[in-house]
C-alpha cells in the first residue's frame, strides 16, 4: 500500500488507479469497477439501445487530473483513442491552477426546435397571425411535459422567421424555444414540435413539413476562461515570453484562416468529445453545434481566443454551444456513463457543460503550446509508440520497453517494431 501511495497516478496499474480514484472522489470502488473491462455495457444492454446490435465497441477510458473548475476539484473521465489528449489536458489544467483554475459558466438550457411551414398564401399575414397566437402555442408546448414544467422548464419563446431565398422559394420557419433543464433535450423539443404542428398549420394556412430540433444551440452556451501566469509557461530552454508569444501567433493564424481554424477547433473537440462520450451524451450534436457556431459571422474561425493581460500573463477564453444533460437517453442507461457522472460529482447539466468547456480550453492550450514550441509530434509520437508496439505483437512489459526503443531510434514505425521484437525473441 505504501508503495502505491508514493507512485504517480500514471505509474499505477489499472486496479490501483481505480482504488485511488475511489479514495479521492469518495465514490465506492464497486461503483467504479464498471469502468474497467468492457466499459460496463453488456451485449444485452446494447441490444436494447440500437437496432441490429451484434456486440459492443470499446474505447480507452482515462481520467484527466488537476482540474479546478469554479474552485472545485474535478476528476474528468475521457473516452478517446488518440494518444496525448488526456495527458495534455491534465498538464494544462495543472498550469491553469497556478492562475486560479478555470472560471466557467453556462446559460439557460434552452433548445431550439424548428417547424418548416410551406404552401403559405401570404407569408407576412401568416407570420402576424402566428405571433398573435404565441401565448396559446407556448401553453400547448409546455403541456406536453408537466414534469419538465414542475422542475422549472418548459416553453420560453416562439419566433417566426422568413426564409426568402431557397431552392423551393420563400417559406416560414417557426422556432420553438424550450428550457429542457438537465436533459440534452432532443426528445422533449421534438415531442413538443409534433404537438403544436397541426395548430401552426391551421393558424398559418400552410403545411408544416419538417419538425426537428436545431443542433445550433446558440441559446445554450457554455464558456470557460483561465489565466496562465507568465512564469508558468517556461520549460526546457523555452522562455516564458517565447512560449506565450508563440501561442498568441498560433491563435492569430486560426482566427484569420479557416484551413487552420478547422484543425485548431478539432484540437478543442479532442477534449470536449472525450468527456461528452464518456458521459453518454450526443457528441455528434455537440460537434455540429460547435462548428456551426464558429461560422456564425459568415466566416469559419477559431472557437477560442488567447491574449495577454497587463501583467503579461496568458489569458484564454472558449465559448461554444453545449447541449449536454445528465438525465435521459444513453446517459441514464449506460452504466459507465453513470459512473463517470458520479466521479465528477455533477448535479446539473449546466455543471457538466462547464466542466466540458474547461477541458476543451485546456486541450486547446496543450495543442497550441506544443505547436508553438517543440512541435506536435514529440509528445504525441512517444505515446503513439505504445500503440505501435502493441500492434506489432508486444505484450506486458515488452510494450513499454519497445516503445522506448522506438522513441530512442526516432523510428516509430510498425515494421521497425516487428524487427526489434524478432531480434529479442531470437
Amino acid at each position: 500500500m505504501s508503495d502505491v501511495l508514493h507512485k504517480k497516478f500514471y505509474e499505477l496499474n489499472l486496479t490501483d488507479r481505480l482504488t485511488q480514484l475511489s479514495r479521492e472522489s469518495g465514490v465506492p470502488l464497486d461503483e467504479l469497477k464498471v469502468l474497467s473491462g468492457n466499459g460496463g455495457l453488456s451485449a444485452d444492454q446494447a441490444d436494447h439501445m440500437v437496432e441490429n446490435a451484434v456486440g459492443v465497441f470499446g474505447l480507452p477510458l482515462g481520467v484527466a487530473r488537476n482540474f479546478l473548475v469554479n474552485g472545485r476539484e474535478v476528476l474528468v473521465p475521457m473516452a478517446v483513442e488518440e494518444p496525448s489528449v488526456i495527458a495534455g489536458a491534465s498538464f494544462m489544467a495543472k498550469l491553469a491552477r497556478q492562475g486560479g483554475g478555470f472560471t466557467a459558466s453556462a446559460s439557460a438550457p434552452e433548445m431550439i426546435g424548428q417547424l418548416q411551414v410551406l404552401d403559405v398564401a401570404d407569408l407576412k399575414e401568416a407570420s402576424t397571425k402566428l405571433d398573435g397566437h404565441r401565448a396559446e402555442l407556448l401553453e400547448m408546448a409546455s403541456a406536453v411535459d408537466p414534469v419538465l414544467v414542475r422542475y422549472g422548464g418548459g416553453a420560453r419563446d416562439l419566433q417566426v422567421r422568413l426564409i426568402e431565398q431557397s431552392a423551393i422559394g420563400p417559406f416560414l420557419v417557426v422556432h420553438l424555444v424550450l428550457d429542457v433543464r438537465d436533459a440534452m433535450g432532443a426528445n422533449a423539443i421534438n415531442t413538443a414540435l409534433e404537438r403544436i404542428a397541426p395548430r401552426v398549420a391551421e393558424i398559418s394556412g400552410g403545411r408544416v413539413h419538417l419538425r426537428i430540433l436545431s443542433n445550433l444551440a446558440d441559446r445554450r452556451l457554455a464558456s470557460a476562461a483561465c489565466t496562465i501566469p507568465l512564469e508558468a509557461l517556461a520549460f526546457e530552454g523555452y522562455s516564458a515570453e517565447k512560449v506565450r508569444d508563440g501561442i498568441l501567433e498560433a491563435c492569430a493564424f486560426a482566427e484569420a484562416d479557416p484551413y487552420r481554424a478547422a484543425t485548431h477547433n478539432k484540437g478543442i473537440m479532442n477534449g470536449v468529445d472525450a468527456v461528452v462520450l464518456a458521459t453518454g451524451n450526443d457528441w455528434r450534436a455537440v460537434e455540429a453545434g460547435a462548428h456551426a457556431y464558429s461560422a456564425r459571422s459568415g466566416r469559419y474561425t477559431s472557437l477560442s481566443t488567447w491574449s495577454k493581460d497587463a501583467q503579461g500573463n496568458l489569458c484564454g477564453l472558449l465559448e461554444m454551444p453545449m447541449a449536454v444533460g445528465i438525465v435521459g437517453g444513453a446517459t441514464r442507461v449506460h452504466p459507465a456513463a453513470q459512473a463517470a457522472l458520479k466521479l465528477m460529482k455533477v448535479t446539473t447539466g449546466a455543471e457538466l457543460a462547464e466542466i466540458i468547456v474547461s477541458v476543451g480550453l485546456a486541450q486547446n492550450l496543450a495543442a497550441l503550446r506544443a505547436l508553438a514550441t517543440e512541435g506536435i509530434q514529440r509528445g504525441h509520437m512517444s505515446l503513439h509508440a505504445r500503440q505501435i508496439a502493441a500492434a506489432a505483437g508486444a505484450r506486458g512489459d515488452q510494450i513499454e520497453k519497445l516503445a522506448q526503443q522506438l522513441v530512442l531510434e526516432k523510428t516509430i514505425r510498425a515494421e521497425r517494431a516487428e524487427e526489434i521484437l524478432k531480434e529479442w525473441r531470437k
